[in-house]
């Protein structure tokens, strides 16, 4: 594995809290992983590093990271290949992809592959970083449950079943049920369905799910929402979620839970 330290240019990066993020940083280019990670180093995160997506996958089995930063035209293996295969035994690992490739075609296939950015080279650090603390912040804990740290961490989450519509949604366990078993949900696609859930026979415009569940107040640009959507379909069906055209999402009426 390519420690942290690779490039001497690396300026000590603060103490790193339990809570820092670990993030991989795969790209073939040694001056661009240089640059990345002095930013992230220089932010407080731990940074490593892969030349290439069979150097990332193996390291990805023996390191658990909270993001990746995945390079979309590498030598030995795509970007996207690397993405399919880092998805198929990590379904939840965070990914950003980056690319030089900036046609909308190659964008939308990365997120429907499962990718959760994608961020056009040449970028800027400050934008890079931004879209980092992002993906951290989403995976951490919802709006309104504030992290804690020790062994009272598991108390910050009340025991709460929302039931209706043919679907079950615990909150302590974080997973979904629509009457065929328990299906595990990141804290992002519990928070969207129990919005979709509070409001069934309703739709609910995307920006009201943008400002609930991720905090932004004004984002027109943004599709998390519609990832968030299409793996909470792929989870639990294609017919869970309804788009109502112009007016954005709604929870289908399935049959009522017994």
């Amino acid at each position: 594995m390519i420690s942290h330290q690779e490039s001497a240019q690396v300026r000590p990066a603060p103490a790193a809290s339990p809570a820092a993020g670990r993030i991989l940083i795969v790209d073939d280019e040694p001056e661009i992983r240089s640059f990345i990670g002095c930013a992230l180093a220089a932010a407080g995160y731990l940074p490593d590093f892969a030349v290439n997506g069979t150097q990332a996958l193996a390291q990805l089995l023996e390191c658990r990271y909270d993001l990746i930063i995945l390079d979309l035209v590498m030598p030995d293996m795509d970007g996207a290949c690397a993405l399919d295969r880092m998805l198929r035994t990590h379904p939840e690992q965070a990914v950003i992809v980056v690319s030089c490739i900036n046609d909308v075609a190659t964008k939308l296939d990365c997120l429907e592959r499962g990718a959760h950015d994608y961020l056009t080279k040449p970028f800027t650090l400050a934008e890079l970083l931004a879209r980092v603390r992002v993906q951290l912040r989403d995976d951490a804990f919802p709006r309104g449950h504030p992290a804690s740290s020790g062994e009272d961490a598991e108390d910050d989450w009340a025991p709460e079943v929302v039931s209706g519509y043919g679907l079950t949604l615990d909150a302590a366990r974080l997973v979904a049920d629509i009457g065929h078993g328990p299906v595990p949900l990141t804290r992002l696609e519990f928070m969207l369905l129990r919005e979709l859930a509070t409001r069934a026979g309703q739709p609910v415009p995307k920006s009201e799910l943008l400002a609930i569940v991720w905090g932004c107040d004004f984002d027109p640009g943004s599709n998390r929402v519609d990832v968030c959507v299409r793996r909470l379909r792929s989870k639990l069906g294609f017919d869970l979620i309804e788009t109502v055209r112009g007016q954005g999402y709604q929870l289908a009426d399935l049959l009522p839970v017994g």
